[in-house]
């Protein structure tokens, strides 16, 4: 098994996940986690394997978790909260957290003394639980670091597919240690979309009518921003409210791999807020982003703000 010493972790970290045809094995080698990134920074370098070694962390901790069935209740309405959530919140605040940092995450009461600090994490030590419940592989650990409002770094794990998305505003996104940029794009003509698949199921986006882009469904809020980031898709965007932890570490990816986040109205998104709950939120690329304000423009009014 892999051991954590201080802010690194050691050895292979091997995930386990059921899925439908059976278990899946996913090992991240030595080279995706742990290869060393050109930093011209050391804070951004000590920040960098903190996000690190905390992800790797989690993603073993989880895996038994992945495994087999856990407990599920409900916080309000629907949404669900597992053993697991907890667990890894934990986990990550021990592991991330020192002295003069701010916490924020959405398995913690909330701390307003975060609103005192410069620097703070921003986490959802599982995002996407529904789709972890399910056994559908779309869930990821997300951890983000902002300062004085501005997500700075940031990095996504979705153990279920052996996804690690790692990186900075100074040293540009990995994924798997292979360096990544948003789509290259430059029309919405064609585009593939990721949308919430809890928006589709209710019917949110019907009222954009037929679109001339590919809409596909997907869990996890961070999860799909990483893949924007990683240019595995060209744009994703809420309809509905969404909290800082949900978004945070992937505005960070999507910002350092040359991408664009801001509302849907393109009004730029300070975190670490009182609330810290956003009303509407887009990840694209800088080309792409006018296109789909004008195509929201045209689009009824109520699926903008939903």
């Amino acid at each position: 098994m892999p051991r954590a010493t201080g802010n690194r972790c050691e050895d292979v970290v091997c995930l386990v996940a059921p899925f439908k045809g059976g278990i899946v094995f996913h090992p991240f080698s030595r080279r995706s986690l742990f290869q060393p990134m050109m930093i011209t920074s050391t804070s951004y370098l000590e920040i960098l394997d903190r996000i690190r070694g905390g992800l790797n962390v989690a993603a073993r901790a989880v895996a038994p978790y992945a495994m087999g069935q856990t407990s599920v209740s409900f916080k309000s309405g629907d949404d669900p909260v597992t053993e697991a959530d907890r667990l890894l919140d934990g986990l990550l605040r021990d592991f991330l957290v020192r002295d003069g940092e701010g916490w924020l995450s959405e398995e913690t009461q909330d701390d307003l003394n975060r609103l005192d600090k410069s620097k703070v994490w921003i986490v959802d030590p599982l995002d996407g639980t529904r789709e972890f419940v399910q056994h559908i592989p779309e869930w990821c650990i997300s951890i983000a670091y902002v300062e004085n409002g501005t997500p700075i770094a940031g990095g996504i794990c979705n153990p279920a597919t052996g996804e690690m998305f790692l990186g900075s505003l100074e040293t540009g996104v990995t994924l798997n240690g292979e360096k990544v940029r948003v789509s290259n794009r430059d029309t919405l003509t064609g585009a593939t979309v990721l949308a919430s698949r809890s928006e589709l199921k209710r019917g949110d986006w019907q009222a954009l009518g037929n679109t001339p882009f590919e809409v596909t469904a997907m869990g996890s809020v961070a999860y799909k921003l990483a893949r924007v980031a990683a240019g595995l898709a060209d744009a994703t965007w809420t309809l509905v409210p969404k909290h800082e932890w949900d978004i945070a570490a992937g505005a960070a990816l999507v910002n350092s791999a040359g991408g664009l986040t801001c509302l849907l109205d393109r009004t730029p998104v300070a975190f670490n807020s009182r609330d810290c709950l956003l009303p509407h939120f887009l990840a694209s690329s800088p080309q792409l982003a006018g296109q789909i304000e004008a195509f929201l423009e045209q689009s009824s009014p109520t699926a903008k703000i939903g």
